[in-house]
């Protein structure tokens, strides 16, 4: 795996190495010992799916607070998205700034987010699938989220939600000394 680091500290764009031949190609997309070196030593407990029928169905700004925060690695295997990610550590000299990258069935890159960020995307094609591999079992009264159009983060998303659940459109706006550990 080529790993880069994005602008947010601790956040990396994950490239697979292809081995190929005359049948394809294999590759890893986890392995301990080549994530470790990079300060990422969680290990991941669930994998999750998420299936999107149009283009423009945004899913996000989302975390879980403390002590059930999770690191992410996103991969989208079918489609595309625009996938975004806030830093919201505190002691961070890129605390509240964004850092967003297409992942496609094409390009094959995964987006590694640690703990403390927030996480959303947005797809740019029918039917996209985004799988995630997460460090910490999900905790439904633990999760938080930010809206995905809080002026705060002026997020330059590549075209306007078409299709946002409820939640995630009403989720209240963020105020600069806002605490993310609640």
């Amino acid at each position: 795996m080529k790993f880069s680091e994005t602008p947010l500290k601790g956040a990396f764009i994950v490239d697979l190495e292809k081995r190929e031949d005359d049948r394809g190609y294999f590759s890893r997309t986890w392995c301990r010992n080549e994530f470790e070196p990079h300060g990422i030593y969680r290990l991941p407990v669930q994998s999750n799916m998420s299936y999107n029928i149009k283009a423009g169905t945004m899913r996000g700004m989302h975390y879980q607070a403390p002590p059930f925060q999770e690191s992410k690695l996103i991969r989208c295997i079918r489609g595309s998205v625009y996938d975004v990610i806030i830093d919201l550590r505190k002691d961070s000299a890129t605390f509240m700034q964004w850092f967003g990258i297409e992942l496609n069935e094409e390009n094959e890159t995964a987006l590694f987010v640690p703990e403390d960020f927030a996480h959303g995307f947005i797809t740019l094609k029918d039917n996209s699938s985004v799988m995630y591999q997460v460090s910490a079992f999900y905790t439904p009264g633990s999760e938080r989220i930010i809206r995905f159009d809080d002026p705060s983060f002026n997020i330059q998303w590549p075209l306007q939600a078409a299709i946002i659940s409820d939640k995630d459109k009403n989720a209240p706006l963020i105020m600069k000394d806002h605490d993310f550990n609640r």
